[in-house]
């Protein structure tokens, strides 16, 4: 039986487990660790969310989203940074019911919308969203700045 919960301090361990083993399947590096997750998440003023997925009582995968603010739809939005389900518990309908449940929070809290990225070869996905109705964005790149070319523009500022 699937279970859906938002996720608090005490599953920082189990957070961080299911972040790195979404890093080990998309054939990223990760960085996260459980001190970063407990102050980004769950301190003072948090950055993120997460829905915690549980299939009879373990573990099977969780969902990481934050707020964005849309000045052309003059409205926020949910970023979905990740959605993962662990493969023994794939096929069950939980990254529906995982993406539902963001999909509800951002309806709830008048969003304009939800958007995520997807790597281009993993096909099993693109074909879950477009099942869903997503729309892909094509003509949009993402740009990331980051390691030493952000230090080097940040220290352009004045």
């Amino acid at each position: 039986m699937l279970s859906i919960r938002p996720a608090n301090a005490s599953d920082v361990p189990t957070l961080n487990t299911l972040i790195h083993e979404f890093a080990e399947f998309e054939h990223l590096s990760v960085a996260a660790n459980e001190a970063g997750l407990l102050r980004d998440g769950f301190g003072e003023a948090p950055k993120f969310r997460v829905l915690l997925a549980e299939w009879e009582g373990q573990s099977a995968g969780y969902a990481l989203f934050f707020d964005y603010y849309s000045s052309f739809e003059g409205r926020p939005g949910l970023f979905l940074e990740d959605i993962y389900i662990r493969g023994q518990y794939r096929g069950k309908g939980i990254g529906k019911a995982l993406l539902a449940r963001v999909a509800s929070v951002a309806s709830e809290q008048n969003c304009f919308g939800v958007r995520w990225q997807v790597l281009d070869w993993n096909t099993r996905a693109i074909e879950f969203y477009r099942e869903l109705g997503a729309t892909f964005l094509d003509d949009w790149k993402t740009v990331s700045l980051d390691g030493n070319a952000l230090e080097i523009v940040a220290r352009g500022a004045r």
